[in-house]
């Protein structure tokens, strides 16, 4: 039996998929992680539209975005919405979401995710095969749906920065449009192929999978719910759950949109918004659906599973702690219509999770600076499950001493 007993204790807290794939890195590598995962099991991963984007480098917030705050806020159908409630709570954050907006830090925060999205279809590759899954991942791109050229126009600068960070597009006019997705509605006149995109068929069996790999490899999970980060002098000595003291010489924490809660003890204060996101499932929506499907003016995604049809999307600042507002989900069906105007809805079942967000829409990862021992890995916004297996393996090699070739300065907690 091999002896571990030298080898660092390692609890990764969090049961998502990015802490899942930071522990599978970790587990191939021998060091036998203990994954903490709450008893909500997956809040947002599995809901996701199972989207895998490596070209999704432009933040939420690019210029001009002040003057479509307002506008967005006040209507209670727009894709933003924050209750009036959770106004003053939301202000700080939404200071620094539009001052995330000038240019220069626009062009930085695509730096940073396009070096940390390069190669990410290949890295879930990479679990699934090992796994025996790849029939998880599809390969049939993504499109975006404009009605007209003018509407198009108003994605310019997002769509350059895209391409200039090597993001392949293809231009379809109706035609060509007609002959991929021969159901979407007429009114959609021109779409915007990416045929390197790809997608998750099933984002909750995909944390069963990666969850399963932990295991195989050597790793533990395990369900409690954590209370706080143990330290001993300025390093990490364990993590204290509701059922005791769990020592540690490593923590990472890959806690979702809860991880500022347990980084705030320990004086670190992160700008960590939860973005509640829904979804609609169809099991049987009558229309045949063949790639990932977002519609410029709708402001969500439509993603063919191998359980149905999923519509997702809307952002409600809303905290962690208020129930979910049915009434957003619902609207998903009508963006679902506009676009498929023919769609069986009956049996559509709705969810709702937490997507953890940063105004400048950057995720944290890496070590603290002022605490040793303590690694981050959290904050990826709507592009979770694109994220979550490259940050597994940044994440998991740093840990082993492998020295990835990556920058982690732009992603350090400490930035704010």
């Amino acid at each position: 039996m091999e002896d571990s007993s030298d080898k660092p204790r390692i609890v990764v807290i969090g049961g998502g998929i990015v802490g899942l794939c930071v522990a599978w890195h970790l587990a191939k590598r021998g060091l036998r992680p203990i994954v903490l995962d709450a008893r909500k099991a997956h809040a947002a991963s599995s809901g996701n539209a199972g989207a895998i984007s490596h070209g999704s480098v432009a933040p939420l917030a690019m210029p001009g975005v002040l003057r479509q705050v307002p506008k967005m806020m006040m209507d209670p159908a727009g894709a933003l919405h924050i209750p009036l409630r959770y106004w003053l709570r939301a202000a700080p954050w939404l200071l620094r979401f539009v001052a995330s907006a000038r240019t220069s830090q626009v062009e930085a925060a695509a730096n940073a995710l396009g070096a940390l999205f390069f190669g990410t279809l290949e890295r879930h590759k990479e679990i699934l095969l090992a796994e025996g899954a790849t029939d998880l991942i599809r390969e049939a791109g993504q499109m975006y749906l404009y009605r007209d050229d003018a509407q198009m126009a108003k994605d310019a600068a997002s769509l350059d920065l895209r391409r200039r960070h090597g993001l392949r597009m293809e231009m379809l006019d109706r035609a060509a449009l007609a002959a991929l997705e021969p159901a979407i509605a007429p009114a959609y006149t021109r779409a915007i192929l990416l045929p390197d995109h790809g997608s998750c068929v099933n984002p909750a069996r995909l944390t069963e999978v990666v969850a399963a790999g932990v295991r195989r490899l050597g790793g533990e999970i395990r369900e409690v719910e954590v209370r706080a980060i143990r330290l001993d002098g300025r390093r990490a000595a364990g993590v204290v759950t509701d059922e005791g003291l769990i020592p540690a010489d490593q923590v990472v924490l890959a806690a979702g949109a809860w991880s500022a809660r347990l980084l705030a003890p320990l004086g670190i204060k992160v700008p960590l918004e939860t973005q509640r996101g829904y979804h609609m499932m169809l099991p049987d929506s009558g229309v045949t659906v063949g790639r990932v499907l977002s519609p410029a003016d709708r402001k969500v995604f439509i993603s063919p599973m191998e359980d149905g049809l999923r519509v997702a999307g809307s952002v409600e600042i809303a905290g962690l702690d208020a129930p979910p507002n049915e009434a957003r989900a619902q609207l998903l069906l009508n963006d679902l219509r506009a676009v498929f105007p023919d769609v069986q809805t009956y049996g559509a079942t709705t969810w709702m999770g937490h997507r953890p967000c940063l105004p400048d829409s950057v995720p944290v990862l890496g070590p603290l600076k002022t605490w040793d021992g303590i690694w981050c890995a959290f904050g990826h916004g709507h592009l979770g499950l694109t994220g979550s297996a490259p940050t597994g393996a940044l994440i998991g090699a740093a840990i082993a001493g492998e020295k990835p070739n990556f920058d982690f300065a732009p992603f350090a907690a400490e930035r704010f």
